[in-house]
């Protein structure tokens, strides 16, 4: 406790409070990309080749996310360490509406917070890396929207053959196709979008 109220009063309350808020979104995305990892290899196990596809492009996003806010959080001298607990992995039906669980959480709750704070102080990069994950887990929660009452009603099809997915390199939006020259969330070329299958 000491360490951080001498921390505090030289990088200042607020700042400290950005400081945590990028630990915490760190530590979730951390987390988050390595479960959307398991469930990928669920899918897989379970023949859901679409599934598998699904995640293991969340996952890469989730992982862009987590690199954003390590790289913000080195150059305001925070710690970028982080431990991972693993999630309980379920069937592949199941860890497709937990990951929109997590997803709406991180749109809803958790960046809206963290923006909330980070605005008045106008620090840029944690204002940039808090609305890109934001930006880019809105495209996450639209497709797992769209995709699981697709998966659950077409037994036979798109959830058992693999797919391409887009997602974007510097802020992790995601799309099943390209949806214009430029990364809706960052303004990135499309044409560097990493393709995930």
């Amino acid at each position: 406790m000491a360490a951080n109220s001498i921390l505090a009063r030289a990088i200042g309350i607020e700042d400290l409070t950005v400081i945590r808020h990028l630990e915490t979104a760190l530590k979730e995305e951390t987390k988050t990309s390595s479960a959307y990892s398991a469930y990928a290899l669920r899918a897989h196990e379970e023949g859901y080749e679409g599934i598998a596809s699904l995640f293991r492009a969340l996952g890469r996003a989730e992982q862009i996310h987590a690199t954003n806010h390590a790289r913000v959080l080195r150059h305001m001298s925070g710690p970028t360490g982080v431990e991972v607990s693993m999630r309980r992995v379920e069937g592949s039906l199941d860890n497709l509406r937990s990951a929109l669980v997590d997803q709406r959480f991180e749109v809803d709750y958790l960046y809206p917070t963290f923006l909330t704070a980070a605005v008045p102080l106008f620090d840029s990069t944690a204002i940039r890396t808090f609305h890109w994950a934001l930006e880019a887990d809105k495209s996450h929660v639209r497709m797992l929207w769209h995709l699981i009452p697709r998966v659950g009603a077409d037994r036979a099809g798109w959830a058992f053959t693999p797919h391409q997915f887009f997602v974007c390199a510097l802020c992790g939006y995601a799309a099943q196709e390209t949806e214009s020259q430029n990364c809706p969330s960052c303004n990135y070329l499309w044409e560097r979008f990493e393709t995930i299958q």
